[in-house]
């Protein structure tokens, strides 16, 4: 009966509208004194911000801090792929034949993903990680790659959660949710990134100003308020690190995997 109900609920607060009314209260700057504590619940490292608390106006601005300088180490081997988040691995394996087999017991396709986007075929016999983030991790989504951005797409969907309940008893909430795709080329291979927004986030934003050329680590995008980010990489162009695994925790900058020459 409670995960009726819950499931119900979260139909309701999935509305585009409720997200973005909690998202104007986190922008207020009613919501500033609400930091410190919402610090300590989820046991943020606060040290490793770039500002004090006390100088963010807002408990947006904080959930969107950027870091000092140092905090995350990016590898540098031109054939890596990097972590573009702090975040926990909750899908990863070979896509087959267009599936993504068995994401917190749910099975997707790339083209319900990409919103059959065509792309597709690009990515049928690939590789998939999706990498969660709560509201404790950093919110800042960095460039997984030394390469060029060839594509950005914006798939309009609601925004129901992405955490343990939502993926696990809401249906298909990564390709229903609200998502922005980046498509990259890295020599002659092709990865996307793909942001997918979540309960309570009024907006995933890309950083200003946009370019086409990328270096591994710059800065992408971000979130406002926890989501999830899913990298898809071509058919037979990656190999994942041994233990990458649901479960495994990362932080940005770290090795994934490599690409094949």
């Amino acid at each position: 009966m409670w995960t009726w109900l819950f499931r119900n609920m979260t139909e309701l607060g999935s509305r585009k509208w409720l997200s973005r009314l909690t998202g104007s209260l986190a922008k207020s700057r009613a919501s500033r004194g609400f930091i410190p504590r919402f610090a300590r619940t989820y046991g943020i490292r606060t040290e490793e911000a770039e500002k004090a608390l006390h100088e963010y106006a807002t408990l947006n601005d904080f959930f969107t801090r950027r870091l000092k300088p140092g905090m995350r180490i990016v590898d540098a081997g031109p054939d890596t792929a990097a972590s573009p988040v702090d975040a926990l691995i909750t899908g990863a394996g070979y896509i087959q034949e267009g599936t993504m087999l068995g994401i917190k017991g749910q099975d997707y396709t790339v083209e319900e993903l990409l919103s059959g986007s065509p792309r597709t075929g690009n990515y049928l016999n690939g590789y998939y990680a999706v990498l969660y983030l709560s509201p404790t991790d950093y919110h800042r989504i960095h460039v997984p790659v030394d390469g060029t951005i060839i594509e950005r797409e914006h798939l309009p969907g609601r925004v129901y959660p992405v955490n343990e309940f939502g993926l696990t008893r809401m249906k298909r909430v990564l390709s229903r949710n609200e998502r922005l795709v980046t498509y990259m080329s890295h020599g002659s291979s092709e990865l996307a990134i793909v942001k997918v927004g979540a309960l309570n986030v009024s907006s995933i934003r890309y950083v200003e100003p946009q370019r086409d050329q990328a270096a591994k680590g710059d800065e992408l995008a971000y979130f406002e308020f926890g989501s999830t980010v899913v990298l898809l990489f071509q058919d037979g162009s990656f190999i994942p690190r041994d233990d990458l695994a649901v479960g495994l925790k990362v932080r940005m900058g770290e090795t994934l995997g490599r690409f094949v020459r």
